[in-house]
């Protein structure tokens, strides 16, 4: 199937990052109606591709379809350049204004050294993530919110939105019955598997909320998907069961790991045998949380308060 016969083209944004691009889209309908589908970071690559895709074009929507900076960052600056309606699911537009302000960096660094980890590194990781402000900031004004099983179109054809939370918690995807396409976003993706992180504001159990999501999504029986990173692929329930695959076996191995009692930053050492950016420790850091606290809602294991550090442990 061809994006072209969709009515949707692929923007492709490089990132400054080890995953090194996000693909954005642009949909022209039959009546006129352009909308745009996420935007990369506020950086100066976004703007310059933004200028040259969009240029004569006339731009109604902007589609966020969750609030992580690769697709949420350009989109302040987007809406004031084209004037489109902004629209996104309630959950993630709240998340997005209290994400990356210095409240939230406190709250973090409170976070880290519950989890083990050193004053140097707890200081690295907050201005890491200060420096992303400067990213996804103007915030857009959201004008529309989007609600499960809403009709939009994109290109050529009506698809529905659909509820993935666990990557963010207001993920959304969209759906066309018809055809059997799906915009898979960043819930399905064809070579990695989506960072399902713990984040102190947002979902409490997120691996236990993204495999409902996955068996959700399993429903549907997508044949073409349309990922955010990689390119489009078939069959979306192969992919699906080889993610539900892979987060079992890490979660048999955190099992493993935790014995006798551990902390979060020595669980995420043996989790992730290999060197780390500062930015890629937070990712880590986040899945090995997630991990943990799948088994502890699972009461497979135990979670105490030691001396202002968490240690998991099977029962």
């Amino acid at each position: 199937m061809n994006l072209n016969e969709l009515g949707v083209k692929m923007v492709t944004i490089d990132l400054p990052f080890r995953l090194n691009h996000v693909n954005c889209f642009v949909a022209e309908s039959e009546d006129g109606t352009v909308t745009v589908i996420d935007t990369g970071l506020n950086n100066s690559t976004s703007k310059e591709m933004w200028l040259n895709t969009l240029r004569g074009k006339k731009v109604s929507n902007l589609f966020l379809t969750h609030y992580h900076p690769d697709h949420y960052g350009y989109a302040g600056q987007l809406q004031e350049y084209t004037e489109a309606k902004v629209w996104m699911s309630r959950e993630d537009a709240k998340v997005a204004k209290i994400a990356w302000e210095p409240d939230t960096t406190r709250a973090y660094q409170s976070f880290y050294y519950q989890c083990g980890l050193p004053a140097e590194m707890i200081n690295k990781l907050s201005e890491d993530t200060r420096g992303f402000i400067g990213k996804v900031t103007p915030h857009p004004t959201i004008n529309h919110h989007f609600d499960e099983g809403m009709k939009v179109n994109i290109g050529k054809y009506e698809y529905e939105v659909i509820f993935t939370p666990g990557h963010s918690g207001g993920l959304v995807c969209f759906f066309n019955r018809e055809k059997s396409i799906l915009f898979s976003t960043d819930h399905i993706l064809p070579k990695i598997t989506p960072n399902i992180s713990y984040h102190v504001y947002s979902l409490q159990n997120p691996l236990a909320t993204y495999l409902q999501s996955l068996e959700k999504t399993r429903e549907l029986e997508a044949n073409f998907v349309i990922p955010s990173h990689g390119k489009p692929f078939y069959n979306a329930n192969q992919r699906i069961d080889e993610i539900i695959h892979h987060h079992k076996e890490r979660i048999e191995e955190t099992y493993d790991i935790i014995g006798q009692g551990i902390n979060v930053i020595e669980a995420c050492k043996k989790l992730f045998q290999k060197e780390f950016t500062i930015h890629d420790v937070r990712f880590a850091l986040g899945e090995t949380v997630a991990h943990l606290e799948y088994l502890y809602h699972q009461k497979e294991c135990t979670k105490e308060l030691r001396e202002g550090q968490w240690y998991y442990q099977v029962k």
